[in-house]
């Protein structure tokens, strides 16, 4: 069984480990009513995961109500850095709910002053200003507004902003006009000539990490370096976990400087903790003009932000930027215990200690599969197995990411459905406070995955040639 809408329980290996327990058919038979239920009244885009019912989860492990668990490698979608259902933010929650105060719109609230304050204390100079929102696609499209405004000084074809290919930078309007997913902007139909990708410089899809590319992909749109007033990049890029090279983006730094143009560096993905650092643009050596956070910010809660420079964040004048739910005082109590966890216990350098265990295991996996796994990139927890057809490189093979997907899930290992590429992308992604044994545990499931899964293409391959 793929990752699909196919709701037929198969049976499955029992699984019984310290972390892992499978101990029903899949999709479990109690759970096919709640599926089809969601199937009849959700819109059909909600359906692309693996039909696993979540009932709770603790940690980095996920339970559902029929006696399962799994290692989570998914962290919902990079939200839970600090771990599941941490009692800390619980309380957090708790406590601002019963103190009575849910929402106010932009009134201004404690929490939010708190959260503010220790959010620019941990940034770097000179991003000492912070906007919260609500998701990474607002924070993003507020990104747009800023680069924009600030373009307009240096007159009105000042207007381009320059995002990369296979970008994911949200769903909203803006957010996937700097996407660089054109499946993805098909719905929009007049796309705004001010948006424009170059080639994002991971070595393997594109093999040419120079940043001559950069201005020659410039050069053949027809976009002048004047025109330019923005450049947004992923700090790694999400579909892929493939980070550029450190030089490459210190001399984008240079280039948007010598050219007037605001860096910003996506970070919803990337921040508190879950490359090795607090932020991810650390392993560039370089600062960002303005740089947007979502998903770990809480690790459970919808809450969002933009960091920047003060002259930028200060443009828009008071009441022309807010959010009905920005800065909501019980979204900002759990990102405070959630920051409070992230530092008290180093959980970056848990990422970055466990990481490197990780992506030995990956490593290594990509010798022994090296005609069927192409890139594997990442740094810390976050890791992309890119699966292409056998000894056919930039060619994906979805087929392939999906089964090993679903075989993970039937041992106990949860991840979200391939991404990136052609679909072709297992992304690894566990809550920051995951132990070395389980992710050895882990990868030892991936590793089996992938064996079984590569048998069963081999084997539908002899039997549709002995077919011909």
């Amino acid at each position: 069984m793929g990752v699909g809408l196919d709701l037929t329980p198969r049976e499955v290996p029992r699984v019984e480990t310290a972390y892992r327990r499978i101990a029903t058919a899949l999709p479990v038979p109690e759970s096919i009513p709640l599926l089809e239920s969601l199937q009849q009244y959700e819109l059909r885009a909600m359906l692309g995961q693996p039909p696993i019912v979540w009932d709770r989860a603790e940690g980095f492990q996920v339970y559902d109500r029929w006696g399962n668990r799994w290692i989570d490698w998914s962290s919902g979608v990079l939200i839970t850095n600090a771990g599941h259902g941490r009692r800390e933010i619980i309380d957090a929650i708790k406590q601002q709910a019963e103190h009575g105060l849910l929402t106010n719109y932009c009134f201004p609230n404690e929490p939010r002053a708190r959260l503010v304050e220790k959010l620019a204390s941990m940034t770097p100079e000179p991003l000492k200003k912070i906007f919260l929102l609500t998701t990474g696609s607002e924070a993003v499209e507020f990104s747009i507004k800023l680069c924009r405004m600030n373009g307009r000084k240096g007159g009105r074809a000042k207007n381009v902003i320059v995002s990369f290919d296979k970008a994911f930078h949200g769903r909203t309007l803006g957010s996937q006009q700097a996407g660089g997913i054109p499946a993805l902007k098909e719905w929009i139909g007049n796309l705004d000539p001010g948006f424009v990708q170059a080639p994002f410089p991971d070595g393997y899809w594109t093999e040419d990490t120079s940043f001559d590319q950069f201005e020659r992909a410039l050069a053949e749109q027809g976009i002048a370096a004047p025109h330019v007033c923005g450049v947004i990049m992923e700090t790694y890029q999400g579909g892929s976990a493939a980070f550029a090279p450190v030089e490459y983006m210190r001399t984008l730094r240079q280039w948007c400087d010598a050219h007037k143009a605001l860096l910003v560096l996506d970070e919803v993905q990337a921040g508190f903790g879950r490359t090795g650092t607090m932020w991810g643009f650390e392993h560039y050596g370089i600062v960002p003009d303005l740089t947007t956070w979502g998903k770990g910010i809480s690790s459970s809660l919808p809450l969002a932000g933009v960091a920047g420079r003060p002259e930028l964040m200060d443009m828009p004048v008071p009441g022309s930027a807010s959010s009905t739910h920005s800065g909501n005082p019980v979204c900002c109590a759990a990102a405070l215990a959630n920051i409070e966890i992230i530092e008290r216990e180093d959980l970056a350098a848990n990422s970055r200690r466990v990481g490197a265990i990780l992506h030995e295991r990956l490593k290594g996996l990509k010798a022994r599969f090296p005609l069927e796994i192409g890139l594997i990139g990442g740094k810390g927890l976050v890791a992309g197995v890119a699966c292409v057809m056998p000894g056919r490189r930039q060619q994906p093979n979805a087929a392939l990411a999906n089964d090993v997907v679903w075989r993970s899930i039937e041992k106990g290992v949860l991840m979200f459905a391939p991404v990136g590429f052609g679909g072709s992308t297992i992304k690894i992604c566990p809550p920051l406070v995951i132990t070395e044994d389980a992710v050895n545990e882990s990868a030892d499931v991936l590793e089996e995955a992938f064996e079984e899964a590569l048998a069963a293409q081999n084997a539908a391959a002899a039997e549709a040639q002995a077919a011909r």
